[in-house]
């Protein structure tokens, strides 16, 4: 049996096709990982590049460098496998793949391995950058593969063609209108086919735990958590306290929900007058809860309103959702507390903060029953004697004694916790309320923008006659002793603080493109599809009404890849197209090349007729045949051969 044939190798301009389209795909990943991990790959990829550029690394030191890369993403990970790690994974195999990376098959296989990057990142994110990131690469890839198969066929070039790219542009353009088609007119369901796999690292946000700490990197993130839109007049800004977890449980450092609360029916409210409409976009979280203006009237569609007035979805929010809400603040919010519920919210952990309970007594003893006084009492302590700061050091076991007693300095989870024990320890029923407060309001698209940033920690006391009444402890810190805050750490002042901070016009149209691309595009859902022709007059569309729409755009996306397929160049030789052009030249004077006549014989056959020409055709015929027949150069040089070819078949004339 004969030898199989050596594998073709890249060349220089081909493997620098190859490495520029497998970097433009892993890019949008990249930029979906956590800093610190895709900081890593993406130096891992620069370094195994350069170090192989010119030779392929032992298999050794191969082996080496992708163990240690893979176990830097297992251990960074937390052995949590997910999504993030499975992206993760992906995107180290695809850094370390240039090693090996030598030959035309080993090109191909790595541009075929490289397209799974854009999908991996848009599993984490779908939003317009990771879109155009992706296509960009998805371009490049194609581009890639044109190289190579221009490489293979002895034509490639070292330079970066345009040609290629409007090749690509081209190919583009022929499955545009059916991808379009089948995005806005596909029949959609109403709920997924298939889970999308739960996220190994949790996004920032709203947890349903809360210990000392924890909100740090989440009050530094300034990323958009809901955007809000009201039907009329919005509330104060200080009435905008957005209701989530609501943490009932304490086990000495930690708060947590009570889930059997959920089973229970909302406790009974009697709101205010005064009422908001509203419609709030909440941006993908991977949990259950929703957040609501404090506090909910009922829960929307498709959602739970629990006991304590928190908002449950039976499905995680793994994609943007819009909630159409109603909320109005509580006059009297749950006034006969039962017995269970009662020893819930009195419940705190022996043997922990003796300092606090000791307090609680002597008030107790000094106020009698008088539980507003105790709790008012509480808060002109702070205001008198705390400070505010996000520099605090790592509790101890008596958290709540060392920061009322000690420190007496903190931010909101501080403030929240050590506010709720003290008032149980008082006999007052209090629970922990989790949320977002405030809001920026964007001028541009006339919503309110709620980040990540203003995540707040609040308390409720219960209160007889009254039900549950908010307590803030944190807004009670005097003004002259907020120390540390958020503002202080993040980039501000001067040009960029007036064009980048907050009501920077930058920002704002930033925001306000985010916010479209979630309406037409995230946001489109089969609610949405169903209204989608009513700006035209057309009433709801039903599912077969969908897909009969949907058949006649496809059709006629169908035509225009048939139509603009037959319009472009049949032949993708440019020597052939040049030389069948000629044949035409010469066809409409009646001396055309027979379909068995070879160049040479025609050649001859035209001179005899037109014996002016004879020299130049029969030249041309020459060149033409040996560049067919007989031509051995190597790849670049064939390639300037093929040019120089095609220009004179092209400026050759019969008359």
């Amino acid at each position: 049996m004969a030898d199989s044939l050596p594998p073709q190798m890249l060349d220089r301009g081909s493997r620098a096709w190859t490495l520029a389209a497998g970097a433009a795909c892993l890019l949008p990943l990249l930029l979906q990982l956590p800093g610190a991990l895709g900081t890593l790959i993406g130096v891992a990829a620069v370094v195994v590049a350069a170090l192989s550029w010119r030779r392929p690394l032992h298999v050794v030191l191969r082996v080496l460098v992708a163990l240690a890369v893979l176990g830097a993403v297992v251990g960074m990970s937390g052995l949590n496998f997910g999504r993030d790690t499975g992206a993760a994974v992906l995107a180290a195999m695809l850094a370390v793949k240039p090693a090996e990376t030598f030959s035309l098959r080993d090109a191909r296989s790595l541009i075929g391995f490289a397209l799974f990057a854009p999908f991996g990142a848009f599993l984490l994110d779908q939003g317009p950058l990771s879109l155009v990131l992706g296509l960009a690469g998805a371009a490049l890839a194609l581009g890639a593969l044109l190289q190579l198969a221009d490489l293979e066929s002895g034509e490639a070039d070292e330079g970066i063609p345009a040609a290629r790219m409007l090749g690509v542009a081209r190919l583009l353009a022929i499955g545009l209108p059916l991808a379009l088609a089948a995005f806005w007119l596909f029949p959609r369901l109403g709920s997924p086919l298939w889970g999308v796999p739960e996220r190994a690292l949790a996004r920032p946000g709203l947890s349903d735990e809360m210990s000392p700490g924890q909100w740090i990197d989440l009050m530094a993130d300034d990323a958009p958590a809901l955007r809000v839109r009201f039907a009329g007049r919005p509330p104060l800004k200080s009435q905008m306290y957005w209701r989530g977890p609501v943490l009932w449980h304490f086990d000495g450092r930690t708060w947590s929900q009570s889930r059997w609360l959920a089973n229970l029916p909302p406790a009974p409210v009697v709101h205010e007058d005064e009422a908001w409409e509203y419609e709030v976009e909440i941006e993908p979280t991977d949990r259950h809860q929703l957040v609501a203006l404090d506090l909910p009237v009922a829960a929307p569609d498709g959602a739970h309103l629990a006991h304590d007035h928190q908002l449950f979805t039976p499905r995680p929010l793994t994609a943007l959702t819009r909630w159409r809400m109603r909320s109005s603040p509580p006059a009297v919010y749950d006034p006969e507390l039962r017995p269970a519920l009662r020893r819930a919210a009195l419940l705190l952990p022996e043997g922990f903060n003796p300092r606090t309970h000791a307090l609680a007594r002597q008030w107790r003893a000094e106020m009698g029953g008088d539980d507003a006084a105790i709790a008012q009492r509480a808060m002109d302590w702070i205001r008198e004697e705390f400070s505010y700061t996000l520099t605090t050091p790592l509790p101890g076991r008596h958290s709540v004694d060392e920061f009322l007693f000690d420190e007496q300095a903190g931010f909101c989870e501080h403030f929240s916790s050590s506010y709720v024990v003290l008032m149980r320890a008082a006999g007052i029923p209090a629970r922990v309320v989790t949320g977002y407060v405030g809001g920026y309001r964007n001028p541009l698209g006339d919503y309110w923008l709620v980040r990540r940033m203003d995540a707040h920690a609040w308390a409720e006391i219960w209160l007889a006659d009254r039900g549950w009444v908010r307590m803030d402890p944190t807004s009670a810190v005097a003004p002259e002793r907020i120390l540390d805050t958020l503002d202080d750490r993040l980039p501000g002042g001067g040009l960029l603080g007036d064009m980048f901070g907050e009501g920077g016009g930058v920002l704002d149209l930033a925001d306000l493109l985010r916010s479209g691309w979630n309406d037409m595009v995230l946001g489109f859902d089969a609610e949405r599809q169903a209204r989608l022709l009513r700006p035209l007059g057309v009433g709801r569309l039903d599912g077969m009404r969908l897909g009969m729409l949907f058949a006649m755009a496809a059709l006629l996306g169908l035509l225009w890849m048939v139509w603009l397929s037959r319009r472009g160049e049949r032949q993708p030789d440019p020597v052939l197209r040049a030389w069948h052009a000629l044949d035409r030249r010469y066809r409409k004077l009646g001396l055309g090349r027979e379909p068995d006549e070879p160049a040479l014989a025609w050649a001859e056959r035209v001179s005899l007729a037109r014996p002016g020409k004879a020299d130049v055709l029969r030249q041309l015929s020459r060149r033409f045949s040996d560049w067919r027949y007989a031509s051995d150069q190597p790849g670049a040089a064939r390639s300037r051969e093929s040019k120089e070819l095609v220009r004179a078949l092209r400026a050759h004339r019969p008359d």
